[in-house]
């Protein structure tokens, strides 16, 4: 039997695909690319933008193109939120929710079997609070580096986000099956994990009796007492983080980091706005003065540290003056790289029905702006080492990443860099890589 995986949005989508492949590979199916004859298409969906729900609704149909007599799966955060869309679409044969995904194997594999071609749809409320669903096996995605899931939902209700409706309320997992799935893959000879999940800052809230002070993010177990527990652990050399709530970074969060010596020097800070006003609007709990303070805390006590960031650009209102108040705060504090996107309104938001909605050629002139502005600071970030010693992991014969997740490319392959840290001499910056 042969199945194939398509995945969209998120690096927890991909951690899930990850664990749901090796399944199927467990129990006897061969993997093929998706556009491969198989007896299973399993589509993993995203619905954090318009753009998002479009994609995987093509990818969906053209599944049974390729195979008019396979089982088509539609499975995740699309799934969850509009399955009533999806039922409408002839060609799937079973839609599964966010907590029925972890049951995506089983589910597929008895409809393949019992071939009674009835259209399966499981779409549990995802809104009630519930335990951390865990997935079965251990998921890795690169020889040298492995996403390792942490906690799902979200509870902040930014304006515009559709992901708490889709994941639910923050539920953690427990320390002691992160860790096993960490030492597991050390002895797959992965050196890098990345700390993924939906709101990773809020790993632990859920945790009973778990609030130590009124502090935002102030646990007795939370992200921080993770850490260093992984730290700890043998044979892992890199601990990178996902993204994070800036608010999770106080003096004392900061004080704790760094005594990691595993953990990387580069935070990605979601910001979103550099606009009070805008900020308010999307129900994000910080200000711009705040951020900063942030930004400078981390940059004392982080040497070379990378800050990356979120914008989005055409929020509902946002005025010329507004935006240009975002533009100058980003100058100020000068990322090493931006992810910029255009404001995509999302049915169920509160920012849907929101007045004054930006046209999209504003939306386009603006994001082009910002888009100008992270080239150069990546420039500037990374070509800072050339001449200079770094060490970077190489994922492959030809390429690797630093600590502070600048690509370095090797103009002369080198199989024994393979899954090694080298310290190599960058000799010029190009095409967005540190070329050595």
């Amino acid at each position: 039997m042969k199945v194939a995986i398509y995945t969209l949005g998120c690096k927890v989508n991909q951690y899930e695909s990850n664990v749901i492949q090796n399944e199927f590979e467990n129990n006897g199916y061969e993997v093929v690319n998706f556009d491969e004859f198989a007896d299973a298409y399993i589509i993993n969906t995203c619905t954090v933008t318009a753009m998002g729900d479009k994609k995987s609704r093509q990818i969906l149909r053209r599944a049974k193109q390729i195979n008019p007599n396979s089982c088509v799966c539609a499975i995740g955060c699309y799934a969850q939120v509009s399955k009533e869309d999806l039922e409408k679409i002839e060609e799937i044969d079973i839609i599964l929710g966010t907590i029925e995904k972890s049951k995506t194997f089983e589910i597929v594999d008895k409809y393949i079997k019992e071939n009674n071609h009835n259209k399966i749809v499981m779409s549990e409320n995802i809104m009630k609070l519930m335990p951390y669903c865990e997935y079965n096996g251990v998921a890795y995605s690169e020889h040298v580096r492995a996403e390792i899931k942490i906690q799902d939902g979200c509870d902040r209700f930014c304006s515009y986000c559709i992901i708490p409706y889709a994941r639910g309320p923050v539920r953690s997992r427990k320390p002691e099956d992160i860790k096993n799935e960490v030492k597991l893959l050390v002895e797959k000879g992965i050196k890098e994990i990345v700390i993924t999940g939906i709101h990773i800052s809020s790993y632990g809230k859920d945790f009973k009796y778990n609030k130590l002070s009124d502090e935002p993010y102030d646990y007795k177990y939370g992200l921080i007492d993770l850490l260093e527990e992984l730290n700890n652990i043998e044979g892992i050399e890199r601990i990178r983080l996902g993204s994070l709530e800036p608010r999770i970074i106080t003096e004392k969060f900061v004080i704790r980091l760094t005594k990691l010596n595993k953990v990387c020097n580069h935070f990605h800070l979601s910001l979103q706005s550099g606009c009070d006003e805008t900020l308010a609007r999307m129900n994000r709990k910080y200000s711009t003065t705040e951020f900063k303070e942030i930004v400078k805390l981390i940059r004392n006590n982080i040497k070379e540290v990378a800050l990356t960031t979120d914008v989005i650009v055409g929020f509902p209102g946002e005025t010329e003056e507004e935006f240009n108040k975002t533009v100058e705060f980003l100058k100020e504090i000068k990322f090493s790289k931006m992810h910029v996107f255009k404001y995509s309104k999302r049915k169920g938001t509160p920012a849907a029905t929101m007045p004054n909605q930006v046209p999209e050629e504003i939306k386009e002139q603006r994001s082009n702006i910002l888009l100008e502005m992270t080239a150069q600071n990546e420039k500037e970030f990374a070509s800072q080492y050339i001449g200079h010693e770094i060490e970077v992991l190489f994922e492959n014969d030809h390429e690797g990443h630093t600590s502070n997740y600048i690509k370095v490319i090797l103009k002369e392959p080198n199989e024994g860099y393979i899954n090694q840290i080298i310290k190599v001499i960058p000799q010029k910056y190009e095409e967005e890589n540190l070329i050595v």
